[in-house]
């Protein structure tokens, strides 16, 4: 997950990790502010509630963050039970929702015996169902689990604090420039 606070709300976000407003995130608040993340994702697999771990937690200086370019990246794991046809895979996202811009990707799988079928988002991208069926063709993975990091092989997603203010347009609009920015970024 890369959540990207915008300028409008970076001090309340650093607020919110930065507990003791020492101007620094320490390894404690860190751990502790993806804790709280981890609080507001649910995700699902046929309807059984996967658990989900933090696997790594990387935090931007403060002063980026109040520029708006700031980048939080948390990666996240879950264990997926081998499956077969007709899997459903069920993301919500319900993390700072009165000041968030969600977008949520599908990444082509690296194993080939997995193979993408429909994906569907509410409006706010909040919701995200993906489905997917699992072959038993012998070449990919040897493991009976498949590990997603962060939600790897089939979800990416991408969290855009915006300015609640903002008319719903404009807040697209900054969103969709956001990602155009990251996009020529690593174009370079």
């Amino acid at each position: 997950m890369t959540l990207t606070p915008g300028v409008a709300v970076s001090d309340f976000v650093i607020h919110t990790i930065d507990t003791d407003g020492d101007g620094t995130i320490s390894t404690a608040e860190g751990q502790a502010y993806a804790a709280r993340f981890l609080e507001d994702l649910t995700l699902t697999l046929d309807g059984r509630r996967l658990a989900l771990q933090v696997t790594s937690a990387q935090f931007p200086a403060l002063s980026e963050m109040r520029e708006g370019t700031g980048e939080i990246q948390l990666g996240l794991a879950a264990a997926l039970p081998r499956g077969g046809r007709d899997r459903k895979v069920v993301l919500v996202n319900r993390h700072q929702s009165r000041i968030a811009v969600y977008e949520v990707n599908c990444l082509l799988p690296r194993d080939p015996r997995v193979r993408i079928g429909a994906q569907k988002r509410n409006y706010t991208q909040s919701v995200y169902e993906l489905d997917y069926e699992e072959t038993d063709e012998p070449h990919g993975m040897t493991s009976g689990l498949i590990w997603l990091t962060p939600l790897a092989l089939f979800l990416t997603a991408r969290l855009v604090f915006v300015w609640r203010q903002r008319p719903a347009k404009e807040a697209g609009a900054q969103a969709f420039i956001a990602l155009q920015s990251r996009s020529a970024k690593q174009a370079r």
